[in-house]
């Protein structure tokens, strides 16, 4: 029978707060066993069979890499490390593989709470923000956690491509930031948005942003992990 392959007795923690999360494979004197038993874990094969893109588009509509890497997911406060993964960002979809039918399977999104890409980007599915048009599935890639978090939503959507080619559209990479707390979203579109909403001395983040040589435009990831991190948490 075939075994499970990608589950390495890895510890991953929660994304929210720090704390250990139970991992697959930690403290289960069992898992030999559920592994002889089951050919891949119920829980992460659940949401049928991925569309391909169309061919007819130029890229790919894929989170960095078209190729799976192994990642964790964090299901019903359980980990499993080893994943392997994709991310659709266009069609706000996670992919694995299926280790059995040898094909691209999606995971349905409202069981996931959290996922690790390869690279290490962290994810996280908070809810709301339903102004947003591009909500989709509600994963938000995660960039500093504190009394707020900045995050951000990665994605693809195409255009129409007006020269003679092979191809009718392309796919074009955006990416809008924001603050989050407690359930609420705050739009970041300018550096100075983020300084007054995290109520940090104008004088002082714009010092310490100049030390690191840190421009909102340039570096958005990077300047609003800086000002987070300045930010004293709240009791």
């Amino acid at each position: 029978m075939l075994k499970i392959q990608f589950l390495p007795l890895l510890a991953f923690y929660f994304l929210s707060s720090g704390a250990m999360a139970q991992v697959v494979g930690q403290n289960l004197a069992f898992l030999p066993e559920y592994q002889e038993q089951l050919p891949y874990f119920q829980e992460l094969i659940t949401g049928g069979k991925y569309e391909e893109p169309s061919s007819l588009i130029q890229g790919d509509p894929y989170y960095l890499t078209r190729q799976f890497e192994s990642g964790s997911l964090t299901i019903n406060e359980i980990t499993y490390p080893g994943v392997p993964l994709l991310y659709d960002i266009f069609r706000d979809q996670i992919l694995t593989f299926h280790p059995l039918f040898n094909q691209k399977i999606l995971i349905k999104p409202g069981k996931v709470d959290r996922f690790v890409m390869g690279d290490g980007s962290a994810f996280a599915r908070l809810e709301g923000n339903d102004s947003f048009g591009k909500a989709g599935s509600g994963f938000y890639k995660v960039i500093a956690e504190g009394d707020f978090w900045a995050i951000s939503k990665p994605y693809k959507t195409s255009k129409s491509l007006r020269e003679m080619s092979r191809y009718d559209e392309v796919y074009v990479e955006k990416e809008v930031f924001f603050l989050w707390k407690g359930g609420t979203f705050f739009p970041i579109s300018k550096g100075k948005q983020a300084i007054s909403l995290l109520g940090l001395n104008k004088a002082e983040a714009k010092q310490k942003l100049r030390a690191e040589q840190l421009n909102f435009k340039q570096n958005p990831e990077g300047y609003l992990r800086l000002l987070v991190n300045l930010t004293p948490s709240q009791p």
